[in-house]
């Protein structure tokens, strides 16, 4: 008989030694405040979905016993919540409609899962709970598979006047100020606020670089000023496991990628601004998924703004979509509206 050969264990990917030095430091905070007592809380995140499915984003983390846990993070602000422990590798339940499914949380706490879920479209809740702690809802908007048209935006420089590519005042904003300390771009609230009224069955998407511990104060800010009601894809700062800090342009260009994947049926007004590299990287997915793109509106910076952000970065922009651009909400609306094909306003 022949003998059996037992296979060669395929080993796993070696860390970046800044990724296993993260992880090594997060198992002892997170021992240590086991041991204090904390208690697993879970912070949600407004996701979206599709027909028969969601995209379900929350956060797991470790907090001190006693009051309301979701009501305790909402209120952290500046440094304090990007210093927040995160609780890895537990399983979270997610519950809607009769259907329930059990997911990992990954090495920073962040659940961020499509599941297979049949929910009627517009904004619905799902419930999301982990073992010692009290279920939370996490609001998902459904996009209804006869919907055409959706909104993507950038948020920093954008919607919010941040200046945040300087590296000083961006760590000042993020680590130091609450949201109360930002301003809005003028006229973008309008802007936004027309086109949910003309389209309220669109999904609007707010796609950032920013850190998903700022997501609370991002979404007190949109809420305040008027902004209209959206999912939101951050990302995690940090080490990732094969590179010392993981890449904005990358998690954005990637985040496009899967909303051309999992809604193919809507065309996405993209809007950004000329200080990092939104131009070119909505550039680059009009030209390689044009059947999902309506158009491009790009906010023009001021001068002082550009300086902050390093300058201008103008990409070729020459495509079969109309672009149009402007330094406020009311120039974008203008440009937009004098197009009338685009029935966007």
């Amino acid at each position: 008989m022949e003998e059996l050969v037992p296979l060669a264990r395929i080993p796993e990917p070696i860390k970046h030694v800044a990724a296993r030095v993260e992880d090594w430091v997060h198992e002892h905070r997170e021992a240590g405040a086991l041991r204090a007592g904390r208690l697993p809380a879970i912070v949600t995140y407004p996701g979206y979905g599709g027909e028969g499915w969601v995209r379900v984003l929350a956060r797991v983390l470790l907090v001190e016993p006693g009051g309301e846990r979701g009501a305790l993070y909402e209120n952290v602000r500046g440094w304090r919540s990007f210093t927040s422990l995160a609780l890895n590798d537990i399983d979270v339940m997610i519950e809607a409609g009769g259907e329930r499914h059990v997911v990992t949380a990954d090495r920073g706490g962040l659940v961020d899962v499509r599941v297979p879920m049949r929910l009627e479209p517009g904004w619905r809740e799902v419930t999301v709970s982990v073992a010692g702690s009290a279920p939370v809802t996490a609001p998902v908007f459904v996009v209804d598979p006869a919907t055409r048209f959706g909104v993507v935006s950038d948020i920093d420089d954008t919607v919010m006047v941040t200046s945040l590519p300087r590296p000083l005042l961006a760590a000042w904003n993020a680590f130091v100020l609450d949201e109360h300390a930002r301003s809005p771009v003028p006229g973008m609230a309008v802007l936004y606020e027309r086109i949910a009224q003309r389209h309220p069955e669109s999904p609007f998407i707010y796609l950032s670089t920013g850190a998903w511990n700022a997501a609370p104060a991002l979404t007190r800010f949109l809420s305040r000023n008027l902004y209209p009601a959206g999912s939101m894809l951050l990302t995690d700062w940090g080490p990732t496991p094969d590179r010392f800090f993981r890449s904005g342009k990358e998690h954005k260009r990637a985040q496009l990628r899967r909303l051309a994947r999992e809604l193919p049926h809507v065309r996405w007004l993209l809007v950004g601004d000329d200080g990092q590299h939104d131009e070119e990287l909505y550039g680059e997915f009009a030209s390689a998924h044009p059947e999902h793109v309506r158009a491009v509106a790009i906010r023009e910076l001021s001068a002082q703004e550009a300086v902050l952000a390093g300058g201008r970065k103008h990409a070729d922009t020459r495509s079969m979509h109309p672009w149009v651009w402007s330094s406020n909400g009311g120039g974008l609306a203008q440009e937009l509206g004098a197009i009338p094909e685009l029935d966007i306003l």
